[in-house]
């Protein structure tokens, strides 16, 4: 579905990719998993146009999209829940999920994801007429992600989901991840710290460090690697 080919990405002179290579099948959750300053989140914006890479080149469902602009390769399904959320504070929940749904026109399927993210979400269909911004940062994750599923996402790009959120928040949203993937077969790549967590919803597992991808393999096995468990897993 996605294959990423040897991309080095630069802001100014500083190369933050050298040369990374990923793969995503469809219907897979892979998870990209590596300390802060890793080059993860960058990995991200390269695939989505917002940093193009300098060098190598990026293909989705067998077209090159390397070069094109974000909003392009948007209209192709690939959908951005970028770090911190980002959400539009000042437009309601339901406007927010309005702007995810911005480049459709098929109503009748608007409507019917509308509720899908309401049942998933219920306070959000509780809140729909409050600003964003007056929600806890659970809740913008949640509308962050709603929003993006308003897109209606062949492949969802999730960029550290759990970070700043209470752990029973946390728990809930990689649960939601788990269903996106297998109830609406939305491909899912994950960038997240929490190696632990991202292990036990992914398929497969990239580690990266300074701008390389130095370990992949299966979420199994990557688990009982011997240097993920001191460098990531905490055991």
């Amino acid at each position: 579905m996605l294959e990423v080919n040897d991309i080095q990405t630069y802001y100014g002179n500083i190369k933050a990719l050298k040369g990374v290579s990923v793969t995503i099948s469809e219907g897979e959750i892979i998870t990209l998993i590596g300390a802060n300053g890793a080059g993860k989140s960058t990995t991200l914006m390269s695939i989505c146009g917002i940093v193009p890479p300098r060098s190598g080149d990026v293909t989705f469902m067998g077209e090159a999209i390397t070069g094109m602009k974000p909003n392009e390769i948007v209209q192709r399904g690939i959908i951005q829940v970028p770090e911190g959320r980002r959400i539009f504070p000042f437009l309601t929940v339901k406007e927010n999920l309005d702007m995810g749904a911005f480049l459709r026109n098929d109503t009748e399927e608007m409507k019917k994801d509308l509720e899908y993210v309401y049942e998933m979400f219920p306070i959000l269909a509780e809140r729909r007429n409050q600003p964003g911004g007056t929600l806890s940062g659970g809740e913008q994750q949640m509308l962050a992600i709603s929003r993006a599923l308003m897109a209606k996402p062949r492949l969802l790009l999730l960029d550290e989901p759990s970070l700043g959120l209470a752990p029973i928040i946390v728990q809930r949203i990689f649960e939601v991840i788990r269903k996106i993937n297998t109830e609406s077969k939305v491909t899912v790549f994950l960038v997240e710290q929490n190696a632990n967590l991202a292990l036990k919803i992914a398929h497969r597992g990239y580690v990266m460090e300074t701008g390389r991808i130095i370990l992949h393999d299966t979420s199994a096995n990557l688990m009982q690697n011997e240097e993920m468990k001191k460098a990531y897993l905490g055991i």
